[in-house]
């Protein structure tokens, strides 16, 4: 094979392999708002549709990590091609997690559908809100190798935190009436903050891909130099 033939089926694999990220995310993406959805009308079917999907995200991990792994053993990748294959590597662990999660909040929402109905503090829909548009940002600026938007993730990810903070008091009262419901409530709300998390995760990951700079850890750093 001529290496012009080589450097073409090389590209191609790696648009694959973006492709398959891609659709990796799109799923979770789906998943995560089926979930919400699900707990926001008490939806218990939709609940079970939403869990049965987690199949799907894990076969694409496994896939996703078959196609890296080949491509660092028979392509010896460099640069910008090296950091794209081993951020698709952690990228996609997040993503799996992020199905899990998804799939938990679903699972809380199947109990609920079989109790009184529980109150949802206010602060809980917003937390959704914004924990959505982070997955769609990160999973955006990915695509786009938009590192100022991965930033912009990362500082959304505070808000997220703020607002589940706020769900304790909210519900404290409700929390000696009805404990287990509201702990159910509670778990959704600690699902989606995880999600959130996760969603930074792959933002870093974006701006170490585009810029080769390592930001992880760094708002941290920063607030100890003070």
């Amino acid at each position: 094979m001529t290496k012009l033939h080589t450097d073409r089926a090389y590209g191609r694999e790696l648009e694959e392999l973006r492709e398959r990220v891609l659709l990796m995310g799109s799923k979770v993406e789906e998943m995560l708002h089926a979930s919400i959805r699900a707990f926001e009308q008490r939806d218990e079917e939709l609940a079970r549709s939403t869990v049965a999907m987690e199949a799907e995200v894990d076969g694409l991990e496994v896939d996703i990590d078959e196609r890296c792994l080949r491509l660092l053993a028979l392509r010896s990748p460099v640069a910008s091609d090296l950091r794209f294959i081993t951020t698709t590597l952690k990228l996609v662990t997040d993503l799996e997690r992020m199905g899990d999660l998804t799939a938990n909040i679903s699972e809380r929402t199947s109990e609920l559908c079989h109790q009184p109905p529980v109150e949802v503090p206010p602060d809980l829909p917003e937390m959704a809100q914004t924990t959505c548009i982070m997955l769609r940002d990160c999973l955006d600026a990915f695509v786009t190798r938009d590192a100022d938007k991965a930033r912009q993730v990362m500082e959304r990810d505070s808000l997220v935190d703020a607002a589940y903070a706020r769900t304790f008091p909210a519900l404290n009262q409700q929390m000696m009436m009805d404990p287990d419901n509201t702990q159910r409530v509670l778990s959704v709300g600690r699902y989606l903050e995880r999600i959130a998390d996760h969603t930074t995760n792959i933002a870093e990951m974006v701006v170490f891909m585009v810029e080769g700079k390592d930001v992880r850890h760094s708002h941290q750093l920063a607030v100890g130099s003070d």
